[in-house]
Parts: C-alpha cells; structure tokens; sequence
C-alpha cells in the first residue's frame, strides 16, 4: 500500500520506539521535502537517528510535490509541511495519507484521499499482531511524543482495538 506522510505519524512513532511499523504496513512511504526538512531536526537523536535510517535505506522516500493549483490552495490554509503531503499524496495516487492535524485531515478528506494517523497505525499494528496493546502505545505518545488524544477519541480507540 502506497502511502504518503506528513512529520507528525513519523516523528511521534520514532519518538516511542515504533517507526518500524510504518515500514510493516505499508509497502511505499512517501514524505515531501518540507516534512523531510522538519525530521531532519527531530529533538530526540535516536529519534532522529531512526528516521535518517529508514531514508538512508529508501524505505521513506522523499519527493517534491509539483508546484500545483492544489498546492498553492493548501498553502493559503495550512503549513507547508501538511500542504506539501497532501498534494504528494494526491501526485503520487496515495492509498492512504498519514497525517495527525485536525485542519490537515479535514482539508485532505475534502480532496477524496483516505486520511488516518498515528492512532489508525497503531489499531492497525494490534489487528495485524505487531504490539500487544493500543493503550500501551497511547501511553507512551503522551509521555514520550506530548501527543494529545481527547478522552473522547480514545475510548473510541481502545472500543475498536478491543481493550
């Protein structure tokens, strides 16, 4: 599967530890250049570390989205990060778009692309046997990433992952 990702999915699964299922799960990852630049300074050095590596071994690629209509619309409402990601996805045919930020997501779905985050890799991993727990993972997004999840969306989560 085909996906493409803006820095928050990559950066925060880096940051507990989980970058590796992205590469699980999907059979090509895609980043722009904007997203590349913000990984390129991730706080956390293992972090970041594991990040390089995945680029270093092409299994996260980086493209240049082409300077669209479409991306100079996303432009006027989001950052270049968020805009860059999805007119590579929309580029590049995307099955799915990886993506966290609310607006993003928003704008993203209004484009006809499949848009889950980092919640949705991890729901993922406990269905495919990749991680014992959601709430485990939750936990260390928090902790580790200061990844905010409502109380609302996370019981949602948890009903799905059957925890």
């Amino acid at each position: 599967m085909l996906a493409v990702s803006n820095t928050s999915p990559i950066s925060n699964l880096a940051s507990i530890g989980r970058l590796e299922l992205l590469k699980s799960q999907f059979s090509a990852l895609w980043i722009p250049d904007a997203v590349a630049a913000e990984l390129a300074v991730h706080p956390d050095p293992i972090a970041r570390a594991m990040i390089q590596t995945g680029i270093r071994d092409q299994w996260v690629r980086i493209a240049t989205p082409s300077d669209s209509s479409l991306l100079r619309l996303m432009l006027l409402q989001l950052h270049r990060g968020e805009a860059e990601a999805i007119a590579l996805a929309t580029e590049l045919k995307a099955e799915v778009l990886l993506m966290d930020e609310q607006e993003g997501r928003r704008l993203a779905s209004k484009t006809g692309l499949a848009v889950t985050g980092v919640l949705g890799v991890l729901l993922r991993a406990k269905r495919g046997g990749e991680i014992a727990a959601v709430k485990q993972e939750m936990g260390l997004l928090r902790s580790k990433a200061n990844f905010f999840v409502s109380s609302a969306l996370e019981m949602k989560i948890l009903a799905a992952a059957g925890e």
